[in-house]
């Protein structure tokens, strides 16, 4: 059985080193990287694993949201060129692994049945307190749980989506984002062999802003991509742009005294395997929140947000219930111009027979007064 991972990176000098590092030892034998023009150090480290054997290094600066075409060639050609029976497609950011902390990646590959073809896997974002730079892996170690509510208190509109696992297909094709691939799924592993996505989107403050940056003006030079204007990327590439995505940053990090509730309410539940099992290349620089003024800037906007939130659900519902008269309409139009076309039939026909019962009773007196008439 051979394992191939893809992906396509751009500026994550801060953490690719260990991400690859954690799936080696997962068991994945091969990575096929397209390196997106990175310029912090990212390709340098890449070509590393390249010496070793590990890594299939492409290029591809132009900066256009291209990442579903680039995926797709990629996953062909862990079939097509390194011939793998299953493909992982991920980001930097993410490490995939068994729930079951005793497996690795390809113990579970191994017992897979390949005609389930594709599945779903979940990913969980790992959160703790904020900091201007460094890894994070020994800093985030708690599993985000919040509840959507719970989420749009502080300015974010969900979850990560979960991201789908698919067989080795040379003509596979991949969605952007990677959630999503055109072969259909016929199952799932089972339970105990469950996998989950670890995923660290909010570093620090310096890798996060730079990402928002990098992501929204690729988005801005992309061809043919429109992205949503819930899209959580632009979003917070519009709060950059207005100088607010600091203190939403803050604000989305937990307090101490908000992990502690969390912990207990379930909201958040501590998850040391990263963090144990992996360094941090980059150390942490902690940010001072000593005056609170930040945080409570954020707060200012995560409530802005809220109300947004919530007067978007009400239109969305508001919506649906007008599409749903609107249906009602249309149906009771479609069987009132089937009423009257049925009428306008039986008209026809009515008027049809009765020209015949006048054309029948005309030729009878016709004939009577020929017999009535003869001598």
């Amino acid at each position: 059985m051979k394992l191939a991972m893809t992906m396509m990176v751009r500026d994550e000098a801060d953490i690719v080193g260990a991400m690859i590092e954690h799936h080696l030892n997962q068991g994945v034998d091969v990575i096929i990287a397209t390196d997106n023009g990175s310029v912090d150090g990212t390709t340098e480290i890449l070509q590393e694993y390249v010496q070793r054997g590990f890594v299939d290094l492409r290029h591809d600066p132009v900066h256009q949201k291209q990442q579903g075409r680039v995926v797709t060639l990629m996953a062909q050609d862990a079939r097509k060129i390194h011939d793998a029976d299953w493909v992982i497609n991920a980001d930097a950011d993410e490490f995939w692994i068994p729930r079951d902390p005793t497996l690795t990646l390809r113990a579970v590959f191994l017992e897979l049945d390949p005609s389930i073809q594709s599945f779903l896997v979940e990913v969980v974002d790992m959160i703790g307190h904020p900091a201007l730079r460094g890894t994070g892996l020994q800093r985030l170690t708690y599993r985000d749980h919040r509840t959507i509510a719970e989420l749009n208190a502080v300015g974010l509109r969900s979850h990560s989506t979960p991201n789908a696992v698919h067989v080795g297909d040379s003509a596979v094709e991949v969605v952007q984002g990677n959630h999503l691939v055109s072969l259909q799924s016929f199952g799932a592993p089972p339970e105990a062999m469950a996998l989950e996505v670890l995923h660290f989107p909010w570093r620090s403050w310096e890798q996060f802003s730079r990402k928002v940056r990098n992501a929204g003006s690729a988005y801005l030079n992309s061809s043919g991509l429109v992205p949503s204007p819930n899209h959580h990327g632009m979003r917070d590439y519009h709060r950059l742009l207005d100088d607010t995505l600091y203190a939403s940053y803050l604000y989305r990090h937990p307090t101490q005294a908000a992990l502690a509730d969390g912990l207990a309410s379930g909201s958040f539940v501590r998850d040391l395997r990263i963090a144990e099992a992996l360094a941090s290349p980059v150390a942490d620089v902690a940010v001072d929140e000593s005056d609170g003024r930040d945080r409570a800037f954020g707060k200012v906007i995560g409530d802005l947000e809220l109300r947004l939130f919530t007067m978007e659900a009400e239109l969305a519902d508001k919506s649906a219930h007008l599409d749903a008269a609107n249906a009602r309409v249309q149906d009771l139009l479609d069987r009132t111009v089937a009423l009257q076309a049925a009428e306008a039939g039986a008209l026809d026909l009515l008027k049809r027979t009765t020209n015949r019962r006048v054309v029948r009773l005309v030729d009878r007196t016709a004939e009577f007064l020929r017999r009535f008439a003869r001598p």
